[in-house]
């Protein structure tokens, strides 16, 4: 047997202009997704995929080889076989084999944390079939690839998409405050295509203006050493990216009577939030109706 894993991501800065070449902080997560592969007898892919309470969610099989013409009116089939096949067309002597595979591929997190379960499973995917893992993503979802670089990262990262392959610098962010670090899950899943979509429809003069200005400030909130001086930065950013995009942040729209800094991870309006505040001061947002809420230590590796 063959075992893969990857963990997950967050990204606390630069979103959306990383995608332009703005330099970027990334968190990979302590859960993320495993992919064990065993060879059997016969010329069957079989699949099954596991949710983190061992649930199995879902469940298909493929007949090897892969066909060109494969189609499924099931989406989730469809994607997979899609990612399949692009990781055989970057390396033909994938799957190309007399023999069959059993594959399992189990989430540590919940599917709607947004902690990269389709960047996690690219990742697994391509390092099974012996493909770089950004050339996949490019040729099945897309994005800037900063989720690629955390699943096999062990540490924070800077990340830049300005190159080929991409920069990417492991760098120590282990803040001495982060007792005062905790995540909060929105559970408003938002969709990763439409808020490109939304940036994309942006002056690109401006965009490219921003870029600079948005590395900056990611090396400042890096090497921020106190929490004052963390949120502040934190706020700063906030209040831009706000004004580029034309988006009201998170917390003016839906907690503006918390004292503290709330800051956006990744694509506004979903997934998971950063809160600073004490312990008790966070229980805020459970009385709001948010009882997801992890601390830094518990959801960072």
């Amino acid at each position: 047997m063959s075992t893969y894993y990857s963990h997950g991501k967050l990204l606390l800065t630069s979103e959306y202009l990383v995608l332009d070449g703005a330099k970027a902080l990334a968190l990979p997560t302590k859960k993320g997704q495993s992919l064990d592969v065993r060879f059997h007898n016969d010329n069957k892919l079989q699949w099954q995929s596991v949710l983190e309470d061992t649930s199995v969610w879902f469940e298909t099989s493929f007949t090897l080889p892969l066909s060109d013409s494969f189609i499924s009116q099931d989406d989730v089939i469809q994607r997979l076989y899609t990612i399949l096949k692009a990781a055989q067309q970057l390396n033909p002597n994938f799957l190309n084999t007399p023999q069959g595979f059993n594959v399992t591929s189990t989430l540590e997190f919940a599917q709607n944390w947004g902690l990269g379960s389709s960047s996690t499973l690219i990742s697994n995917i391509a390092r099974w079939a012996k493909v770089n893992p950004y050339t996949l993503l490019k040729n099945t979802f897309g994005g800037s690839g900063y989720d690629i670089a955390c699943a096999t990262s062990n540490s924070a990262i800077f990340y830049n998409n300005n190159t080929k392959p991409p920069f990417i610098e492991s760098i120590v962010f282990d803040p001495s405050f982060k007792a005062h670090l905790f995540f909060v899950h929105l559970n408003r899943k938002q969709n990763s295509r439409n808020s490109i979509a939304h940036y994309r429809s942006l002056d690109p003069d401006t965009l490219k203006n921003e870029v600079t200005n948005f590395t900056e400030r990611t090396i400042q909130i890096a090497t921020a050493n106190s929490l004052d001086n963390f949120e502040r930065l934190l706020n700063e950013h906030e209040k831009d990216l706000s004004k580029l995009l034309k988006t009201p942040t998170i917390k003016s729209q839906l907690f503006q009577d918390y004292p503290h800094t709330i800051k956006s991870l990744g694509g506004w309006g979903g997934d998971f939030v950063l809160a600073t505040g004490t312990q008790k001061e966070i229980e805020y947002f459970k009385n709001k109706g948010f009882y997801t809420i992890v601390s830094y230590n518990d959801m960072i590796l």
